[in-house]
């Protein structure tokens, strides 16, 4: 594996699931595989679970890490070619990115989206000019359309959970809009729609997209997925429910009017199999999800986020095995 940006670098979810799974029964198993070999992880946007959880993957990995937070402490880039860089941009992407990649055996790269212009931020050109230019093996540390380690810990987190049933029922996993004050990228939730509908095309799960009218992700990322906009018939019979707030797609980047009761709580759990609750954190509590979920017994939250150590050391142990 020389890149990992989306589930389709992963030949077999199953695989890869149990592959992570046995790095947490035995984390330190193949700090070898590290020895004298260096991660650099480049944050353009801020990170918490991310940054600590790929850094710690690398450390039992037996690497040396390195942390650049460009949004702080780096140059402001350019990052388109043929111009004459007499404003306010002070390094190029081309040297930028080819020097870390003379620093680094392995480069994990973070970049939101704008927001402004779909088009520009769904053709990656950003996170496309460093994979090019730096010429070492990238991690999506999360782009502007997909966050690849957090949909892979959270595939992770619904096998590890999930109690195999007599009948041989797959769960039903609602991936269910939720409310927020501001506008957030499509990021997670077409992360997560793509990697759950590549379970559910392996048997894994079955899967169900809940949200208002105007909200629908691209279809890029949601082929084969059940789509519904009615939350309490959408969360019938759920096993898993993942809760997350995006901003429109077709009208890009704004926040659109909503008909209330979008916000998951108890009262919605009733409509479920006694779901267990996922959210990728941060969360704004009682505004995307209710508290008394977030600290009750059906909340996969913290567990979900502990996963996120195991789906970054398995995706760098891959790495690391294309570099022997």
């Amino acid at each position: 594996m020389k890149l990992f940006t989306s589930v389709h670098d992963v030949p077999s979810i199953k695989q890869f699931v149990n592959d992570a799974l046995a790095l947490k029964e035995n984390p330190f198993a193949y700090q070898d595989l590290g020895k004298n070999k260096t991660l650099g992880l480049v944050f353009m946007n801020p990170s918490l679970r991310t940054r600590l959880s790929t850094q710690k993957a690398a450390l039992n990995l037996g690497m040396n890490v390195m942390v650049m937070n460009m949004d702080k402490e780096g140059w402001a880039l350019e990052t388109q070619d043929g111009v004459v860089m007499n404003g306010t941009t002070v390094e190029h992407i081309r040297e930028a990115a080819a020097v870390m990649g003379q620093y680094c055996d392995i480069l994990g790269l973070r970049s939101f989206p704008k927001l402004n212009n779909r088009e520009e931020d769904y053709s990656e050109d950003f996170f496309n000019k460093f994979v090019k230019y730096c010429a070492v093996p990238v991690v999506s540390l999360e782009s502007a359309t997909r966050h690849p380690l957090q949909s892979f810990a959270d595939i992770i987190t619904i096998h590890e959970t999930w109690t195999k049933k007599p009948d041989g029922r797959k769960p039903k996993v609602v991936l269910a809009w939720a409310p927020h004050v501001k506008a957030l990228p499509q990021a997670v939730p077409n992360s997560f729609a793509e990697w759950m509908c590549k379970a559910q095309e392996e048997g894994m799960i079955d899967f169900t997209i809940a949200q208002p009218e105007g909200y629908e992700l691209s279809d890029d990322f949601t082929s084969g997925a059940n789509i519904q906009y009615n939350l309490e018939e959408a969360l019938s019979g759920a096993d898993y429910v993942y809760v997350k707030n995006w901003s429109s797609y077709k009208e890009y980047g704004k926040v659109l009017t909503y008909p209330d009761g979008w916000m998951m709580n108890n009262e919605k759990l009733k409509f479920t199999n006694d779901a267990k609750v996922m959210h990728c954190l941060p969360v704004r509590r009682d505004l995307e999800l209710s508290s008394e979920i977030l600290d009750g017994p059906n909340s996969l939250v913290i567990h979900e986020a502990g996963n996120r150590l195991w789906a970054a050391q398995a995706v760098i142990k891959a790495m690391l095995e294309q570099l022997k």
